[in-house]
């Protein structure tokens, strides 16, 4: 098992270094199980405002399968969009058990991103694709390294090269070349926003030590920044209905270990010049089902509650889990829950 893990994650590092696309790009098969403790050896299921309703852990004999960075469903609910760090598209849609718990995933597909120059697979450096928004008819992407956001149509982005890049209003050459612009999102229109693109960086810094972000578009375009908060890192973000923005944190390293946060963000507070804080909803560490959290994205369900959906990047490694963590929030409930 270990090495046929380490065979695939070598193939596909080959393949992106020698500019070519992997055989095995196109339908995915996905094996799942269900996770139902988000605490490990505990039945608790209400954390603060949060309540988790399971979870997945994801395998699958394609070596493509995995590094998932951010994840976005469409109006039905079911089907999603992702978009891996090795540059790629990931499609498919979500399955559930009688009781509405997920079960698994189902037509998954992996289709190599393409630049504007129609390419693919020209190496990590140019493609590490690590946010994912719908703004009407159109899908936006953030790329770290070469820092950037692209612009694909939608439909038809699987099958199409980029066909214009927005402006950042942050400066390069304080993006770090790995922890770059990991979140991009767009606000409801009905916000203060009015539908502006907000981008969130990982690391990269003002002058106080606050991580920079920007709103590209709308009356309130302009720079902001986010206060940081210890060793944790913004890995992606999501507007919830009411113009509230949710962030997903996360830390790792050796003297901490690995951790996850999720908070909120009071939405009339982005603005030009601003320093957001926010309301800590979520954490979690070594004791709780998590791994390398990347990605998130909320939606709202038929009976009209909020429910929010984070997936793990793995790094093709033996080491890490891909997961999908569900959550539905609650706002008559303000505690905040934390290891």
């Amino acid at each position: 098992m270990i090495g046929k893990r380490l065979c695939r994650a070598a193939s596909i590092a080959l393949s992106i270094a020698a500019g070519v696309c992997p055989s095995w790009a196109g339908e995915v098969p996905v094996i799942s199980r269900q996770i139902s403790d988000f605490r490990i050896g505990s039945s608790q299921m209400q954390f603060g405002s949060l309540e988790f309703l399971g979870g997945l852990e994801m395998v699958s004999s394609r070596a493509l399968f995995g590094s998932l960075s951010s994840i976005r469903f469409r109006q039905d609910q079911k089907q999603f969009v992702m978009v891996l760090d090795t540059g790629q598209w990931l499609t498919g849609s979500i399955e559930r058990d009688v009781k509405g718990r997920l079960s698994g995933l189902s037509n998954v597909e992996i289709t190599p991103m393409k630049n504007s120059a129609g390419r693919s697979f020209e190496g990590k450096g140019h493609m590490d694709a690590e946010g994912l928004a719908f703004d009407g008819d159109r899908i936006l992407v953030s790329f770290e390294q070469d820092h950037r956001v692209d612009v694909y149509p939608d439909p038809g982005f699987a099958q199409s090269g980029a066909i214009a890049t927005l402006p950042i209003l942050i400066p390069r050459k304080l993006l770090r070349d790995n922890r770059g612009i990991e979140t991009i999102t767009v606000a409801p229109a009905s916000s203060p926003l009015k539908g502006g693109v907000v981008i969130v960086s990982e690391r990269g810094l003002d002058r106080d030590g606050n991580r920079l972000a920007a709103i590209l578009s709308g009356p309130l375009k302009g720079q902001f920044a986010v206060a940081r908060d210890g060793s944790f890192d913004v890995t992606d973000g999501a507007f919830l209905p009411n113009g509230d923005l949710l962030l997903l944190e996360r830390r790792f390293n050796m003297a901490e270990g690995i951790g996850m946060r999720l908070r909120r963000i009071n939405g009339a507070d982005i603005r030009p010049g601003a320093v957001v804080d926010g309301e800590l909803l979520l954490e979690g560490n070594f004791n709780s089902q998590i791994d390398n959290m990347e990605g998130i994205d909320t939606f709202q369900a038929a009976d009209g509650t909020t429910h929010i959906v984070l997936v793990s990047d793995d790094n093709h490694s033996i080491l890490q889990r891909n997961l999908m963590l569900e959550f539905r929030l609650s706002d008559n409930v303000k505690q905040a829950a934390s290891d």
